[in-house]
């Protein structure tokens, strides 16, 4: 099938061309269509997007979540590791009841950090992902919000080390054309895998429905 304003083949089920932008799966008469000019694709696209949203087009909720307190299991490891350590030393240089109260409060420290870091990671951070966009917010005391709309998404991965894997955490890796954020890394995700392909279904299914065939992209 071609497109009625640029001639440019299209699939089948397009309701967009992903050349021009033109709507072509309610063509009125040709004449009609050829003396009305092309817009630029990224024109044309927003739109589509606000005719779909006047047309009362559901926006549904597909996942929401934050910074998993999985995700802190390095910092849990390395704080026994350095709690090992100051014990060894401890037994073999003999302390009095002062030098293991100051030794105490060494392996101590290392808890808190971490246990600081986590609350302030999982209450800094927000991440909410509809059928069209994705919204993520930022900061405790002064909060910002972003959006990333789904059809701008270029790229979705995740990455994981080696104790994130054995959790199911890791960090999500989002490449879109937004000018904000043209590369957007959301650590400490539970379900990495499982989200991840959500998102990518996300931008795929918000593609299809504005007309836009992944193979264009």
């Amino acid at each position: 099938m071609q497109c009625p304003s640029c001639g440019m083949d299209v699939v089948q089920e397009a309701v967009y061309c992903h050349k021009c932008g033109q709507r072509i799966d309610q063509i009125d008469g040709d004449a009609e269509q050829t003396t009305r000019p092309a817009a630029e694709p990224a024109d044309a696209f927003r739109d589509a997007a606000a005719r779909d949203d006047r047309n009362g087009v559901p926006e549904r909720e597909i996942w929401r979540g934050g910074y998993s307190s999985k995700a802190m299991i390095g910092g849990w490891f390395i704080s026994g590791l350095v709690d090992l350590a100051l014990l060894i030393v401890g037994i073999f240089s003999g302390f009095g009841i002062k030098g293991w109260l100051i030794l105490l409060l060494l392996m101590l420290l290392p808890w808190l950090y971490h246990a600081a870091l986590l609350c302030y990671r999982r209450m800094s951070v927000r991440y909410l992902l509809t059928t069209q966009k994705f919204v993520h917010e930022r900061g405790i005391l002064r909060r910002k919000t972003d959006r990333i709309e789904s059809i701008d998404m270029d790229d979705i991965s995740f990455e994981q080390g080696p104790l994130e894997r054995l959790v199911g955490v890791g960090t999500i890796r989002i490449t879109s054309s937004d000018r904000s954020h043209p590369e957007l890394l959301l650590p400490g995700i539970e379900n990495a895998r499982r989200v991840s392909e959500q998102f990518d279904d996300a931008r795929r299914a918000e593609r299809r429905r504005r007309g836009l065939h992944i193979e264009h992209i």
